[in-house]
């Protein structure tokens, strides 16, 4: 279906990004813009595969596509939460986010992380009931 989608892409760059994806069900796309999909990912972080905070995993097929200087987001764990999603990641092109990872990377420390998801905390109940009162009201 991706192929037949490809002209409705919102990203730039080798990522592929669709708000409204027809592919989602209903309880999917509710799971997707909350944020709760992401849910399963803490299995990951117990095992110490990923850490709540850092730049997002990318799929292999776009992952393959990132310059060397982009690909200096791998220096450190995947995370859960990254500092792109609380600085309008949706209004990002692809190249910011990258250096946004890489500039992440840098900065890492546990006081960096906590203040990131601190941030995150609110932007999560906001999406959260906003999802709410678009499905279920």
């Amino acid at each position: 279906m991706k192929r037949s989608l490809k002209k409705l892409n919102e990203a730039d760059g080798p990522v592929f990004k669709i708000h409204n994806d027809p592919r989602f069900t209903k309880i999917g796309k509710f799971l997707s813009h909350t944020g709760l999909d992401e849910l399963p990912q803490l299995l990951n972080v117990i095992q110490g595969d990923m850490s709540i905070v850092g730049p997002r995993p990318l799929p292999i097929a776009e992952a393959c596509k990132l310059t060397k200087s982009q690909q200096k987001r791998y220096a450190i764990k995947p995370g859960i939460i990254s500092p792109w999603i609380l600085n309008g990641y949706h209004s990002k092109s692809f190249a910011e986010w990258m250096k946004s990872d890489v500039e992440y990377t840098k900065k890492k420390s546990i006081l960096y992380d906590m203040s990131i998801f601190l941030k995150m905390i609110p932007y999560i109940l906001k999406l959260f009931f906003h999802e709410l009162s678009i499905h279920f009201v």
